[in-house]
Order: structure tokens, then C-alpha cells, then sequence
């Protein structure tokens, strides 16, 4: 997975950084939901698919709550250094079907879109909003 997650952040360089912090933490708490939701949804039909969707929105909600940005519960985590968590998370719910070998059902899609918008929203969020950009050239 490590060719999968350096090809997106390839393909994330030359795009244009659109999601600020804020919209970054309701990406991520949805992102979260949608994991618990696949965990009730797949319970019934597929409980491998649903631990692991369970593993990753509690992942996401406590990685989301500790980070430095608006709607964190216990701000600990840099925002600056949610990117590489970010891509790591995405890679991690990408190969769950794998780990938890269910590659070859249905549920394996759920987790490779999730993958994709985590991937996505971690390319294309400024991780150095403006001002800090601006405090940086005075300090130096």
C-alpha cells in the first residue's frame, strides 16, 4: 500500500488546496459516521466487514477529536501533521478487506470509497491556512 499512498500524494500536489480546517473536521466527523453506519449496516450480512468499519470510524472520530482544529474534544494533534496521518488512515481502510479477508465480497467497495474520500479531502486541504503562512515570514 505504500505505491498507493504515495500515487496520491502525487496526484494531490499540483491541486489546488480548497478545504480549510474547519471544513476538514466536518469532513472527517462525516467520514467517521459513515464508517459506524457500514458497521450497523454490515453487521448482519458480513461481521468481518463490519469490525472493520467499526476499527476505522473509531479511528477517524479519535483521531478528528484530538486534532488542533475546530470541533476537537482534546486538541493534541498538530493540525500540520494530519496530512501523513490522514494518508495513512486512507491506506489502512483500503487494505482492511484484505486483512480481514473479505476481499472478494460486496462490502470491499465501501472501503476502497471511503479510502478515496479520506485520501481526497487530505490533498486537497490547506494544511497551512494563510495567516500561519503570514506569521511564518514575519518570524523569519
Amino acid at each position: 500500500m505504500p505505491l498507493l499512498e504515495k500515487s496520491i500524494q502525487l496526484l494531490g500536489k499540483p491541486m489546488p488546496k480548497v478545504i480549510t480546517p474547519k471544513a476538514h473536521a466536518i469532513a472527517d466527523y462525516g467520514i467517521a459516521a459513515l464508517f459506524l453506519i457500514g458497521a450497523v449496516f454490515f453487521w448482519k450480512k458480513n461481521r468481518r466487514a463490519a469490525i472493520a468499519s467499526l476499527a476505522c470510524g473509531a479511528a477517524e472520530a479519535g483521531i478528528a477529536a484530538t486534532t488542533d482544529f475546530p470541533g476537537a474534544l482534546q486538541p493534541r494533534i498538530s493540525f500540520a501533521s494530519r496530512k501523513k496521518i490522514d494518508l495513512g488512515l486512507s491506506t489502512m481502510t483500503a487494505s482492511m478487506p484484505r486483512f480481514l479477508a473479505f476481499e472478494d465480497e460486496r462490502e470491499k467497495r465501501f472501503f476502497r470509497l471511503q479510502s478515496l474520500a479520506m485520501a481526497s479531502v487530505a490533498v486537497l486541504t490547506d494544511f497551512e491556512p494563510a495567516h500561519s503562512k503570514g506569521e511564518e515570514k514575519k518570524a523569519a
